[in-house]
């Protein structure tokens, strides 16, 4: 079994900065991509941005030059660093990842989901 831990989060003031973590914990899995969505009521669940494992970072036009995406391939970890924040930002952040997962002979191709971190900006 592989699982996605999240990490951080929490309430900021708009203009503020949050940041929020996510790593592989279990079997071995090698990740292809990791990235983060996320889901503001009433609202469906959005790309924010993701990193591949070559460390191409792709970002949601909303976030573009505020948020900052880094992982580290070692650690099986993606960072999401959150400046500028508005009240707009605000929603259940999800880590996502997608890579192979080895355990013994059992050898395939996984997409994650983490359980979600709340991210509230007040105005």
């Amino acid at each position: 079994q592989v699982q996605l831990v999240e990490s951080g989060g929490g309430l900021v003031q708009a203009g503020g900065s949050l940041s929020v973590s996510c790593a592989t914990s279990g079997s071995i899995f090698t990740t292809n991509l990791m990235g983060w969505y996320r889901q503001a009521p009433g609202k469906q669940r959005e790309l924010v941005a993701h990193i591949t494992a070559d460390g191409s970072g792709h970002y949601a036009d909303s976030v573009k030059g505020r948020f900052t995406i880094s992982g580290d391939n070692a650690k099986n970890t993606v960072y999401l660093v959150m400046n500028s924040l508005k009240p707009e930002d605000t929603g259940v952040y999800y880590c996502h990842a997608e890579g192979y997962y080895s355990a013994g002979l059992d050898y395939r191709y996984l997409e994650l989901w983490g359980q979600g971190t709340l991210v509230t900006v007040s105005s």
